[in-house]
Parts: C-alpha cells; structure tokens; sequence
C-alpha cells in the first residue's frame, strides 16, 4: 500500500501541495508529477482527503476542508486531474493487475540523476503495457531517448501536463516512431520532449500479425470455373 496519510500532512510537516518547492505554479505541477509517478507505481494507493485539490494548510481536525478554493481554476482542474487519473488507472489493467510480482513491473531507466528522470514499464496478465516517464525538475527535456521492447509504435496516452489540468499545454505528439539502437537493455528506442515536472503514459502498439492469404478459397474459384469449362 503507498499512503500518503493524514500523519504526512499535520504536526508541522505541511500539506502535500506546501511540500513542494518552487512557484505557484510548479507546485500544482510537483503534484501532478507525483501522482502520475504514483499511480503507475506498483501498489494500492491511499491518498489523504484534500490533497486531491491543493489544501495548502495543514489538516485540521476542528473544522471542515477549505472547499472555498474550489473557486480558483488552479484547485479545480488539480481536481479534474485526480478524477481522470483515477479514472485511467482504473481502465488500464497493467497499472493494477500484477502489483505483487516483477512481472508486473520492469525499470527502463532508474539511475537518470543528472535529469531526475525516471521510466519504467507495468505490464498486465495478458502482456499489455504501459510506459511511465517522470521529469521531477521544472527544465523541459528534449530529443530525450528511452530503451524500449519492439513494438508497432508507442502512443502517448495521458499527460500530466495537459492545460486541462493547469499545465502548461506544451504540444507533444501523439504517436511515436520506434528506432533500431541500444539503449538501457533494448535493442529499440523512442525520442521524447519532457515538459518540466510531468509525468507521461505510452500504450505500446503490439505489431500486427502477417495474413496469409485464403489459398483455400482461390483454389475452390479455380476449380469451379474449370468445371464448368468442362460442362460445356
């Protein structure tokens, strides 16, 4: 279980959103950026009530949450952002089906320190995936490679960063190309831009299989047709 627990925001420790550094605005982002990572992680989540729209006060046992900051855009799509998180995570079984076992999760890159970048890969029973990318500073990353399995493709699926959540909108492609190339134990690739304190998720696109062609049904045609040559 991953909680983050009513003990984690009293008793002079601050609320999640306060514990995060910088900006206004990168706070939200540290936020986002944190949650993503969590969700993709392995484990159940358990998330203290009044994180999921920015209290920035502590818990206070003597009165109510400061739903009053649901008047501001900023609280109300972090807000937007927990639902559709939440929503996604429950949609997608590799974030939650094999939590118990390393066939259920696989680092891609953990050791990134110069650009407090991490990726890793969850995976479901039936080989489905999904490719978490977190860039914990608030520099964009550009033209930035990850090792990947061979696929089709990878598509980006949910962003942390998106401006209905109050980021900042940077456009990313949807689809990306995969590259022959060694890197991090693949023999594959993908390029990326990371907008500063986000997280991304990539659905893998599985290679379609090759069809063979319906000899059955061709040789059938071109007997009939001879058949009939015959009758007449």
């Amino acid at each position: 279980i991953l909680p983050i627990s009513h003990d984690e925001v009293v008793h002079g420790k601050c609320s999640l959103i306060n514990k995060m550094p910088g900006t206004y605005e990168e706070k939200f982002a540290g936020v986002r950026a944190f949650m993503g990572y969590m969700m993709a992680h392995p484990g159940k989540k358990l998330m203290f009530m009044g994180s999921e729209f920015g209290q920035f006060i502590e818990w206070n046992y003597k009165q109510e949450l400061d739903w009053l900051l649901l008047q501001y855009d900023a609280h109300k799509q972090l807000q937007k952002y927990f639902k559709d998180i939440n929503h996604f995570y429950k949609d997608n079984a590799p974030l939650w089906q094999v939590d118990h076992s390393w066939e259920g999760f696989s680092w891609i890159s953990a050791d990134d320190n110069d650009n407090s970048v991490i990726a890793f890969r969850r995976i479901d029973e039936k080989g489905k995936e999904i490719i978490a990318v977190c860039n914990f500073t608030p520099v964009m990353r550009t033209s930035y490679k990850i090792g990947v399995p061979d696929a089709e493709g990878y598509e980006l699926v949910f962003n942390s960063d998106a401006k209905k959540f109050g980021g900042s909108g940077e456009r990313l492609k949807k689809n990306y190309k995969v590259f022959d190339g060694a890197m991090h134990g693949y023999n594959h690739y993908i390029e990326l831009i990371l907008p500063p304190m986000t997280t991304l998720y990539f659905r893998q696109k599985k290679k379609e299989e090759a069809i063979e062609p319906d000899v059955t049904k061709k040789a059938t045609v071109k007997k009939s047709a001879n058949k009939k040559k015959a009758a007449k």
